[in-house]
Formats: C-alpha cells, structure tokens, sequence
C-alpha cells in the first residue's frame, strides 16, 4: 500500500494501537487474528521501540509464552529502535493492509501533556523512559509520546518537543548531588560534570557526574594516586585534592577538566589551576609561568582558542577586581594585559562569552551594594574596551546568574538584584545586539536563583540548556532543560535517513571485508553477501508501490555517494598521516637541536662556575692585601713618630753640649775651669 497518513513516530503509535498494544489494550495477549508466529513478532518489535535492547534475565519460572515472546525480544539485538518502528509497521501492513483506514483520529494532535515523564538522554538503539514488565510489555507507554531518532554522537533529550521557551524539570535517576551553589559544570562527551560549590557556607569540593545518556548522577570517586603521565604543558605527575572551593570555573582543555581560581578556607596568593583527569579521576597541578594575577573567585574565565581570559573577580579581602589577565595554556604563560579604553566597572559574578574568537563580551555583575545589567565588549586583537548600546528588552541588574552560547546568541539564566532572583531568561543576539525575553518562569524556582551553572547539550538536532543548582533562599539540586530552537550544523546527505545511513554502514562493512583473511581469501564473497543483505534490509523502509528498479538504482546511488564520502576520508586521512610525518620530523629536529643547546648550556654554566670561583679566591686575595695594607700604613705613621722624636731628642743633646762646651768668662767667674779641669791653689 502506499504510504500515506501520519509520520514516524505517530504512525507507529497509531499501528501499536491497533495492533493491541497501549493502555487500553491487554498486555497479556493479543488480537486473535495474527497468528502466534507473528504476535510474537510484533511483541518483541514493539517492545525494542519502547523500550530498547533486550536487558531482562530470563524468566525464572518459564513456560512457552513467556519463553517464546523472551527468545523474539532477544533476538532482535541491537536493533534501532527507529528500525524496530518500521517493521512493525511493515509487518502490520502485510497482515492487515487496511488497518489504516480502520484507526479512528489516527494522527491526534500532539500535545505538551502529552509525554507525562521526561526520561532525558537517549543514544543510538534506546527509546521512551516507560515502566514495564519485562514479559508483559509496557505498562503505561504514552498514547502519543514522542520517540526521536536518534544520532550517534547527539545528546538526545525527549519530552520537552511541545514547547520550546519553557523549562522543563525532567525525572533523574541515583542519588542527588547536595544541593549548591557557585559551584562549576562542564560537558564532556555525554557527561556532565558538577565541580565543588557552597552548601549552608560550607565549601565543597566533591565531583558528580550527570550521565546525559540516562539522566542517571554518580559521585565520582576522586584518587589521591599520582596520573600515569602529564600530557598538559605543566602538568605535574604528582597528584593533588581539589581543596573545597566555590565561586571557581571550569574548562574543558585536553579532554580534561580545568579549574580555575575560585574561593577557599586557605586561599593562596595567585591563582591556581588544577587538571582533573575523568579517566582516572585524579587531579593534577599545572605550573605556571609569568605573573600569575592574585587569587579571587566569581572570575568569568573564557576559552578563546588556547589561551583563557580571566576578567575581574573579588579577592580574599573581598576586594572587587576589573583586571585582564590572559593564561596561554600551550606555554602555561600568564600575562597581564592592559588594555586601552575605559573598562568595566570592578564587579564579580558577571558572565563572559566570546564571538568570532575576537570579541570578549562581559555583562552584568554586582558590586558590594550595586548590579549590573551593562554590556562591555573587549577587542583581542587591538585590546581596546568598548561599551555598545543595545536595542531591544532591556535585561534587569543582576549578579550570579549564568550563560552559555548556542551560535550566535548568548543566553543569560538566573541572577539575583539583591532583592529577588530574576525570572527572565534573556538572549542577546550577537550578531544584532538585540536583546529579547527567551522564557520567564514563575514562583521561587531554582531557575530564579543565583549561583547556578548553565551547560549546553544537543537534542535531536537542536541544542538545548542543562541547568542546575543555585540559590534563592535554600539552595538546590533540581535539574531543568531548556530548548532553544537552535539547530546544530546537518550532516551529509547521504546520512539523513535511516537507510541511507544502513547503505553507509555497508559500504563501511565491505571495505573492511577487502582485507584479506587469515585463509588467504580475499573476503569479495562476504562482502557480496553482506551487501546484499542489507539492502534487503534497506527494502523494508521503501514503499511497495514504487518500481523495484528505480529503488535498486536509488539504493546504487547511496552506495556510490557512500563509496565516494570514503574515498574522500581516506584522501584526508593520508593527508593528515603525511602532514603527522612531517610534524613528527620537524619534532625530532627540535628534540636533537634541544639536547645540543642543553649541552652547550651545561658547558657554559661549567665555565661559569669556574669563573665564579676564581672570582672568589680573587675576592679573598684582595680581602687580605686591603689588611696588609692598611697594617702597613699603621706602622709608616708609628715610624715618622719615631723619627720624630728621635729628631727632637738629638736636638736637646746638642743644645745641651754646646751649652757645656761654651762656658767662657762667665765659667771662669763661677770657678769653674775650662774642659772640666779644677784650679790648684
């Protein structure tokens, strides 16, 4: 028959009704008219749409039915659950091909209410979050849920489809993180990380972790043993703790995580950044180089291609900051930049984001008594402020509140004004500057909170807002998801559908089987086989009444576009093994000219130790003649003393011998003989 009527995945919904299956039908047994064969058969389709892999043990008292529905369930594998829609459809179709026509309203208008549990992350083969009994399928499968199809590497969020400004508090799985705020959070393949945060003012510093594919939290269980081997630029091999902080920020670089300043009981003088490894799960210091600025939390950090620019923050002394700071993390090189122009305000708790890696935007923030709601956009390339005016809604002051970039708009959650927590969701269109409302919600809710983080994740194609904890009035843990209507970039044509992609698959499957075998076949003949089946496979998403031919050759067509994507890879991927080769010679070339330049250093600094030490002995030399010296002139000025007295002395003696020897007359009157001699009388 040919396809008309309602789209995948209401067209499913509409033949699992007729067939027997949702709420208003047993599901102990089904319609008599299909046979057992085929009943089982549309069971274990029906039960790998909704629910997904077969997961459940066998049963422990068996019997035929349950075995039998057990065995068609499991066989299936890991079929897709798309797939799994089709055939039965397919099969349905076979049985019954008026079915269609017998369905009353069989496209109902979908509707928010329509999807009462919010199950969150689905990857490749899963589908709707539905209490069953592992036999007796679904219990309660939504009359007219929403069953995406899913993408290998999406983060897959299902439920929030209906309304696309609205949050949404989906249901979690495990054990709640404490509930916190100025804590950090980051993405990392399909996992979100929770970092630290303030709980009742008590500092944290534990790591959860969000699985995105289950909306599923764990504690992750942090080790103190030193990391295999650093592969950051200063990264030291000896592990650390994380100390409990809040107000820090965290970075994806290197495939790990990066935290960033932040407060804490025993802050340092400078910043410091610390890696966390999530497959270890250690932390690791990272040396820095340069002047580090000095120590503050409620920073914004921003990646701008390799380098993290640090603006603003409150100190230890709770001394508000509005200093650029840019840490090269190639060379692990801080630099403190002082731009021109006039720069905002000293504030902390604002948002930074960056558009076309040039422009640094900050907005909002908050003083000790004052918020914000200004806009500043920093130049990187000349390092010049600036402070626009733009149109539309005018957002209110608010400090504490996140943001995150989807494209070309940048979206603003949460804050407080110092008095309540703000309802409104802005965007701000960066390539217009245009502000408008994005959603608003009512009543104290953790969305209208301060302190909470704000992550971007993809759905279906579009991207959506993860958020989580804050502050307005008791702290929280709760969840909510935000869809923006923000499409990510498509993928090829040849991968849009489902069987497009299966043709991919097998042409991916016989290029692998063109590697000879152990048995020295060259494996053409699987390869034929293979291909061949699975474009059978691919049949089953064609309508019958389309010429067979004409979908063979549609088929063909896939396969050569498929053939030529390869080839195209392939060509890339030689190019980049050559452009490694030459990176890895250009390496070595650096290595052996770095040992010789260590060598010639090691030379000169031998040199350069002699040197100092016979400048020493030189020094003691000198050290002595100066004493000689200064003994020798001591004893010159004693000696001309001498002589002086000498001289003084001689005088006296001659003065008095030539008075004895001049006696005359005067001598003669006193009696007094010349020569000494004594007169007889």
């Amino acid at each position: 028959m040919a396809r008309s009527g309602p789209s995948y995945p209401n067209r499913f919904w509409a033949a699992a009704a007729y067939a027997g299956f949702g709420t208003q039908a047993s599901s102990s047994s089904l319609p008599p008219r299909f046979s057992d064969e085929t009943s089982f058969i549309l069971y274990a389709l029906y039960q790998q749409a909704t629910v997904g892999p077969c997961k459940a043990p066998k049963p422990q008292s068996w019997n035929t039915l349950d075995g039998e529905r057990w065995k068609s369930w499991h066989a299936l594998g890991d079929m897709v659950s798309v797939e799994a829609m089709r055939l039965f459809v397919k099969i349905l179709e076979e049985e019954d091909p008026a079915w269609l026509s017998k369905v009353q309203d069989p496209e109902p208008e979908m509707k928010e209410s329509a999807v009462p549990e919010v199950r969150g992350v689905l990857k490749e083969g899963a589908a709707l979050s539905i209490k069953f009994d592992p036999y007796s399928g679904p219990v309660n499968p939504p009359d007219n849920g929403v069953l995406v199809e899913t993408e290998d590497k999406d983060v897959l969020i299902e439920g929030v489809a209906p309304n696309h400004y609205k949050w949404v508090s989906p249901q979690v799985f495990g054990r709640r993180p404490t509930p916190r705020y100025q804590h950090a959070a980051e993405i990392i393949g399909d996992k979100m990380y929770i970092v630290g945060g303030n709980h009742n003012g008590r500092y944290l510093n534990d790591v959860q972790v969000l699985d995105l594919a289950t909306l599923t939290w764990a504690k992750v269980d942090q080790k103190s043993t030193a990391a295999a081997s650093p592969t950051l630029p200063g990264e030291q091999s000896a592990a650390v703790m994380l100390p409990p902080c809040a107000g820090h920020s965290l970075v994806e670089w290197g495939g790990k995580l990066l935290a960033v300043a932040g407060h804490s009981k025993d802050p340092s003088d400078s910043v410091i950044v610390r890696a966390f490894d999530v497959k270890t799960n250690s932390w690791t210091f990272l040396r820095s180089f340069g002047k580090a600025p000095i120590a503050r939390g409620g920073q914004s950090v921003t990646l701008v291609g390799s380098n993290l620019v640090m603006f603003g923050g409150e100190d230890s002394k709770r001394r508000l900051l509005n200093d650029l700071n840019i840490l090269d993390l190639e060379t692990m090189t801080w630099d403190d930049v002082e731009a021109v122009g006039t720069p905002p305000s000293p504030r902390s708790d604002h948002t930074a984001t960056v558009q076309a890696g040039r422009y640094l935007l900050v907005f909002g923030g908050g003083s000790h008594s004052t918020c914000f709601n200004d806009l500043h956009v920093l130049d990187l390339d000349s390092m010049e402020w600036s402070q626009p005016q733009p149109q539309g809604v005018t957002p209110t002051p608010r400090a504490g509140h996140a943001g995150v970039k989807v494209g070309d708009s940048w979206y603003i959650i949460g804050g407080g004004d110092n008095k309540s927590g703000i309802s409104e969701t802005m965007v701000l269109n960066l390539s217009t500057l245009v502000w408008s409302v994005a959603a608003s919600v009512e009543g104290r809710t953790p969305i209208a909170s301060e302190g909470l983080s704000v992550v971007s994740a993809t759905s279906n194609g579009e991207e959506v807002l993860v958020a989580f904890g804050g502050y307005n009035g008791r702290y929280s843990n709760e969840l909510y998801i935000l869809k923006t209507n923000q499409k990510v970039k498509s993928q090829p044509k040849y991968l849009e559908s489902p069987a497009a992609a299966a043709a991919a698959a097998s042409v991916k499957a016989a290029y692998t089987s063109q590697v000879p075998s152990a048995n020295g076949s060259n494996g053409f003949h699987m390869q034929d086989i293979s291909q061949e089946n699975r474009v059978k496979e691919i049949m089953v998403d064609i309508p019958k009444s389309r010429n067979m031919g004409y979908a063979y050759e549609e088929i063909r067509e896939q396969l050569a576009l498929a053939s030529k994507a390869s080839g195209d890879l392939e060509a890339a991927v030689s190019s980049l093994q050559a452009e490694n080769a030459r990176l890895k010679q250009e390496l070595g070339m650096a290595q052996s000219s770095s040992a010789e330049l260590s060598k010639e250093l090691h030379s000169v600094r031998g040199q350069l130790d002699n040197e100092q030490s016979r400048c020493f002995r030189l020094e003691v030399d000198l050290a002595e003649l100066r004493q000689k010296l200064h003994s020798m002139e001591a004893l010159q000025k004693e000696l001309e003393l001498l002589r002086r007295q000498k001289a003084a002395a001689d005088q006296v003696a001659a003065s008095a011998v030539q008075k004895q020897s001049s006696g005359g007359v005067w001598g003669w009157l006193a009696g007094a003989p010349p020569n000494g001699k004594t007169v007889e009388t």
